[in-house]
């Protein structure tokens, strides 16, 4: 029974939005929580504010990207600094929804491995955000739920909680953005572990400037629905053939 969430950020100068962040999860996680604040470089103006919530509070640490820069390899380092119990992936732009963290905790205490929030199943909404991306995003998670069967609507959503147990038996072979997240459901589903969702209410940045690279990234996102496309097909005639 876990009782306690660890909480990786990614960030890449959150001045402006960090400190409201910290102060959420403080707020609205009614769990203990030990928050992994990893940043790529020493002037990040992310890395003043968080210091000044550490005097107070033992719980937030700051951890330098090992693998360089970017989004992928923070979420990574994060992963790594965390030996075991249950992970929750957090944007600091307070896109996500932590009044569902609670939630996710429950079912991952049930025996889920994966929780995902979820912008389009029933009780999901996603507030701003570019037209095109939207569409993108829906497009992916709603049919790779009906057409492979994983079950989340929203695949590319990166709000996310893990048992630490499946990210130890998952490589991470991405090398974009936050495509990651695909990636690590994507294998976790055909590896047999449980997944699940939850409805997720999703609110654009207002402060700061977004690093989401979404042409530079979606290469990497086709990739990864087409291995769950190809995969599947591979198992259902692989069943037929044994019939």
């Amino acid at each position: 029974m876990y009782e306690a969430i660890n909480i990786v950020i990614p960030v890449y100068n959150e001045g402006e939005n960090i400190g409201q962040m910290l102060c959420e999860i403080e707020n609205k996680i009614e769990f203990p929580t030990d928050i992994f604040i990893v940043y790529d470089f020493e002037s990040d103006n992310t890395i003043p504010v968080v210091r000044d919530f550490m005097e107070k509070n033992k719980n937030i640490h700051l951890v330098k990207n090992k693998y360089g820069s970017g989004p992928l390899n923070a979420i990574k380092t994060g992963f790594e600094s965390i030996d075991n119990g249950v992970i929750l992936i957090v944007m600091a732009d307070l896109h996500d929804e932590l009044g569902r963290v609670g939630e996710m905790l429950k079912m991952i205490n049930e025996g889920y491995d994966i929780v995902c929030g979820s912008r389009y199943m029933e009780g999901g909404k996603q507030i701003g955000s570019p037209l095109f991306k939207k569409i993108l995003s829906r497009f992916a998670g709603v049919s790779l739920h009906y057409l492979v069967g994983i079950p989340t609507h929203d695949i590319t959503n990166s709000f996310k909680m893990y048992s630490k147990t499946v990210l130890k038996n998952i490589k991470i072979e991405s090398n974009g953005g936050f495509e990651s997240g695909m990636e690590i459901v994507i294998k976790a589903f055909f590896k047999g572990y449980k997944i699940s969702e939850v409805p997720q209410v999703t609110h654009d940045r207002k402060w700061g400037e977004s690093r989401f690279k979404l042409m530079k990234w979606l290469p990497k996102y086709i990739y990864w629905y087409w291995f769950a496309v190809q995969k599947k097909i591979e198992l259902t005639l692989f069943k037929r053939n044994t019939v």
